[in-house]
C-alpha cells in the first residue's frame, strides 16, 4: 500500500514464494526469509531495504531476540530504521515464530 510517499508493508513471515515456511523452529532462518521477502516487495515497488524507516517485529519467544537481531543487523548495518519488537502468543502462519511489518519511503 502506497500513501503520501510511503510504502506500508503488512506483516511478513518466513514463507517461500510457494508459501512454504522456512526453517520450522529456526529463528535465524525465518528472520532471514522475512527480510528477503520485504526486499523483494520493496524492489518491486521501486524502493529498497535502505529506505525502510520503521519496522514492527512480532516474535513468539522474546528469549530468542538475540538470534533475530543477529540476522536483522546483517541487513541493517549503517541504516538503522526505528523498530519495535513485541512478544506474541502466536502468529497467523502455523509454526511461524517471527513476523515483520515495515514502512519505507518510496
Amino acid at each position: 500500500m502506497k500513501a503520501n510517499g510511503f510504502i506500508y508493508l503488512s506483516g511478513y513471515c518466513g514463507l517461500t514464494p510457494d508459501a512454504k515456511l522456512v526453517g520450522e523452529g529456526d529463528m535465524k532462518k525465518q528472520t532471514d526469509q522475512v527480510i528477503k521477502n520485504l526486499k523483494v516487495i520493496l524492489e518491486q515497488e521501486g524502493s529498497s531495504l535502505n529506505k525502510i524507516v520503521k519496522t514492527n517485529i512480532f516474535i513468539t519467544d522474546m528469549s530468542r531476540y538475540k538470534e533475530l537481531n543477529e540476522v536483522y543487523s546483517q541487513y541493517f548495518t549503517t541504516h538503522k530504521p526505528a523498530r519495535s519488537c513485541v512478544e506474541v502468543k502466536s502468529l497467523p502462519v502455523p509454526n511461524a515464530i517471527v513476523e515483520i511489518e515495515a514502512v519505507a519511503l518510496e
